[in-house]
């Protein structure tokens, strides 16, 4: 089975000192993705979030984009509701005149963030997040139309692809009816359903600039050598981020050495659980049949793949097998 595959990189860091090794990290993880023939690379937008140091896509694209030479290069995504969508159109129309034909803008509804972190971007401290169909409207519209009020400038080289991010059937109907490419999410939704992209083609309407439906599923991804080792890093980023959002740890990704000496309670085993049915963890076979899995239980066209581990040798590794168990 041949599938298109993607990454999308959260910039992992350890520390408020270690942003900017994390930017180095997804920057040699982008070129080593390039030189596999993975099919495009993209960053996401958290903010307050001490694990994850990529609050500024557009920024980073921009210094991908002068690392590398083909790969295609995106925001996963950039959260529309705090900003305004002429400013967005600007930095896209600017990267794409930087790196031209390379650039996806992936959109999404919601906050990457707590809530008042999501008032402190806002201009008015309101963000507009039951504006978010308008505001894709207004983005779309200074992008792909030759006359603009206002202008924007520089003209954008082609027509930059706007993709919907979602996780829910809402955004997929929404992508749907605006016409856009979309990327479900099941790293965020764990409880994705396949019926989500079946709304999406069902009630797709054709756009100039994409005359068909296309999909992507996101999901987590751990390989290694041999599966017990694939399972440790997946446990690693699993407890980190389960302390995290039980408020029992605030800083920094947790070493492998600090997460297996964890108590794992009932209710982690649980939420572990949970989360493994749309991820792929294992070795590069284990993987590949996931991933041959999920792509057929979905009906997609690519699977992007979003693995956090502690070391950057660690995803790497994970990537570079995932390729080899799936040649182009």
């Amino acid at each position: 089975m041949s599938i298109k595959l993607s990454v999308l990189d959260q910039s992992i860091s350890h520390g408020r000192e270690g942003a900017q090794q994390a930017f180095a990290n997804t920057i040699a993880l982008a070129k080593l993705c390039e030189s596999l023939g993975y099919e495009r690379f993209w960053v996401s937008e958290h903010h307050a979030f001490p694990v994850i140091a990529g609050s500024a896509p557009e920024v980073l694209i921009s210094a991908l984009g002068a690392a590398t030479q083909t790969i295609k290069l995106g925001s996963g995504g950039i959260m529309l509701p705090h900003y305004s969508p002429f400013k967005v159109a600007e930095n896209f129309s600017v990267l794409s005149n930087l790196y031209p034909n390379r650039i996806d803008l992936g959109v999404g509804r919601a906050p990457g963030t707590d809530m008042v972190t999501a008032k402190a971007l806002a201009t008015d401290g309101q963000p507009k997040f039951e504006r978010f169909p308008e505001l894709v409207s207004a983005l779309t519209h200074y992008l792909w139309q030759n006359e603009t009020t206002p202008l924007l400038s520089p003209k954008p080289v082609g027509d930059i692809p706007v993709w919907m991010l979602g996780s829910s059937p809402e955004s997929a109907i929404l992508a749907a009816e605006m016409g856009l490419p979309y990327n479900l999410a099941a790293f965020i939704n764990h409880q994705a359903d396949p019926k989500y992209i079946e709304l999406y083609k069902r009630n797709y309407k054709p756009s100039k600039q994409f005359p068909e439906p296309y999909c992507v599923l996101t999901i987590g991804a751990f390989c290694a050598e041999d599966e017990a080792a694939a399972l440790l890093l997946r446990l690693n980023f699993e407890i980190t981020f389960y302390l995290f959002i039980t408020g029992q740890h605030r800083s920094g990704m947790l070493t492998p050495e600090q997460s297996q000496a964890v108590t794992q309670s009932p209710q982690f085993t649980a939420f572990l659980q949970s989360r493994d049915v749309l991820r792929a963890v294992g070795n590069p076979q284990q993987v590949r049949h996931k991933i041959e899995h999920l792509a057929e239980l979905f009906d997609v066209d690519e699977i992007m793949m979003v693995t956090n581990t502690y070391t950057l040798e660690d995803r790497m590794t994970s990537f570079r097998l995932i390729r080899e168990a799936m040649p182009v």
